[in-house]
Order: structure tokens, then C-alpha cells, then sequence
């Protein structure tokens, strides 16, 4: 009975640590990735505008070809909706939508992650001219873990389990507009 007694007071401590350690940790996190594209910007961000177009360079939407996909409203334009669902846990269920628009600047989009957890992102795709014939295209993420999943940020890289996927989508991406 004791030992019991002790397992218990060290698990029940053990959950209080963290719970107090993920009290006072900072659950934002922003993850950015960059590429240039020899194209010029006008080129590149009317290719960008259209989520449907991420079904070419996203890793996410290329993990799984087979992922039921729905869409609402007009591709391009600000309220538009692209949203998908796949039996594959790297890909989910969930949406995004397009909230902004800055012609030839940035689009800003809201991710809303169902499946495998609920979460709300930010994200962008951002262009800038290099010179005539080459654009800087910027791809990033911004979120927050809530309490006590603040403490993920202690266990998950969030630059290393996005951030690569992000870079591996640019480097598609450049490939898919550098042939056009």
C-alpha cells in the first residue's frame, strides 16, 4: 500500500511540474520559408492567388491524391474556402480560407485544423520583386498552443515538423513555375 501511495504522490507531481512549467511558457510560434523563382512577381502571384493551384506544390495536399476535397466560393478571391479530408494522419481534416488579399503582395489565409486535433493557424504567401525577371516568394505560419499544450513547444519543433514541409512545398513550387 505504500508503494502505491508513492507511485501515486510522484505521478501527481510529476503532472503538476508540468502543468506549472507549461504555465509559463509562450505557446505563439511563427515558422517562415523563403525561395526565389525566376519569374516575374505578376506571374507568380496570380499563380499563388488560387489555392486550387496547391494541389501542385503543397506537401501536404501531394501526401494524399486520394483526399476527398470540397470548395466554396471563387478561387482567387477573399471568402474562398478549400477544404479537404484524408484518412492520412500527416494530412488531416480541415480548411483554409482566404481572408486578404493584397494584389501582387500577399494573400493571408486562415487554417482551421479538424482532424487529427482542432487548432486555428494564420498563414501567408508573400511575393517581392528581386528584379524583372525574379521574385522572393515568403510561405509562413503562425500560431498558438493554448494551456497546457504550451508544453509542446518543450517536445515539438515546430520549425523542424512545419518549416521543412514548408520548404520542401517552395522548392515544388519553383520547380512547377520555373517550367511554365
Amino acid at each position: 500500500m505504500k508503494a502505491v501511495k508513492i507511485i501515486s504522490l510522484t505521478l501527481i507531481s510529476i503532472l503538476v511540474f508540468i502543468l506549472i512549467t507549461a504555465a509559463f511558457l509562450d505557446g505563439n510560434y511563427a515558422i517562415e520559408k523563403e525561395i526565389s523563382i525566376a519569374q516575374p512577381k505578376s506571374k507568380v502571384f496570380e499563380y499563388l492567388k488560387y489555392l486550387k493551384h496547391q494541389d501542385e506544390f503543397s506537401v501536404w495536399q501531394r501526401r494524399d491524391p486520394n483526399m476527398k476535397r470540397n470548395f466554396k466560393g471563387n478561387d482567387g478571391e477573399v471568402g474562398f474556402i478549400y477544404a479537404w479530408e484524408s484518412k492520412d494522419e500527416h494530412v488531416g481534416t480541415g480548411e483554409q480560407e482566404i481572408i486578404a488579399i493584397i494584389p501582387e503582395d500577399s494573400i493571408k489565409l486562415m487554417l482551421r485544423f479538424k482532424v487529427p486535433f482542432e487548432a486555428q493557424d494564420n498563414a501567408y504567401l508573400c511575393t517581392q520583386t528581386i528584379d524583372s525577371t525574379h521574385t522572393l516568394v515568403k510561405w509562413g505560419f503562425q500560431g498558438k498552443f493554448s494551456y497546457p499544450f504550451t508544453i509542446m513547444k518543450l517536445v515539438l519543433n515546430m520549425e523542424e515538423a512545419v518549416g521543412n514541409d514548408l520548404g520542401t512545398g517552395l522548392q515544388n513550387l519553383k520547380t512547377v513555375l520555373e517550367k511554365k
